[in-house]
């Protein structure tokens, strides 16, 4: 199931159950990064992301609240890896967690179960989102990569499952740990 979590089909009544009891457990108090602790990202003029580095352990991520998300992909790497980027068709295993834009609250992260890396394959037309598909081209290992994913490259208009509302903006902070198995 947790490999199916970012599939474009999905059961909603099992996506639900399992997305409440991540948030129920995700010991992240209000989304929000210790101060001093983090990365801050500018997404626009006075709008801006903080995230943690430390790619060793969960992402903590502050959203803004009230404001606008931008209207296009956005990505950026907090912590920059090293080697090949990735490019369309490779296999990319990664780390990650979701929050909502509107409410800044985790939906989703693989750190929960176990920090089970998950599997983008193959990257561009993997069965994922896409944000993903487009987010994680050039990424490297040990990138810590912020993507920002509007609505119409993420679950649209649907939502997802009741934990994501229509037309939400996503904010992931992906780790790469792999690209075709390289690390």
């Amino acid at each position: 199931m947790a490999s199916s979590l970012l599939s474009r089909v999905w059961k909603p009544v099992v996506f639900a159950s399992l997305c409440a009891g991540l948030l129920a457990g995700c010991g992240v108090e209000d989304g929000a990064a210790e101060e001093g602790n983090a990365d801050v990202v500018q997404i626009s003029d006075g709008v801006e992301v903080s995230v943690s580095p430390e790619t060793d352990a969960k992402p903590v991520v502050t959203v803004p609240s009230g404001e606008e998300p931008p209207k296009k992909l956005f990505t950026f790497d907090v912590v920059e890896g090293s080697g090949t980027e990735a490019k369309a068709g490779d296999s990319v295993a990664v780390q990650y967690a979701g929050f909502n834009w509107s409410n800044g609250k985790e939906f989703d992260a693989s750190w929960n179960r176990g920090a089970q890396p998950f599997s983008v394959s193959p990257l561009g037309s993997a069965p994922v989102i896409q944000g993903w598909n487009d987010g994680l081209i050039g990424a490297q290992v040990g990138d810590r990569r912020l993507i920002v994913i509007p609505p119409e490259l993420g679950y649209g208009a649907a939502g997802a499952g009741g934990v994501i509302g229509p037309n939400e903006t996503l904010v992931f902070v992906v780790d790469v740990v792999s690209i075709n198995g390289q690390s």
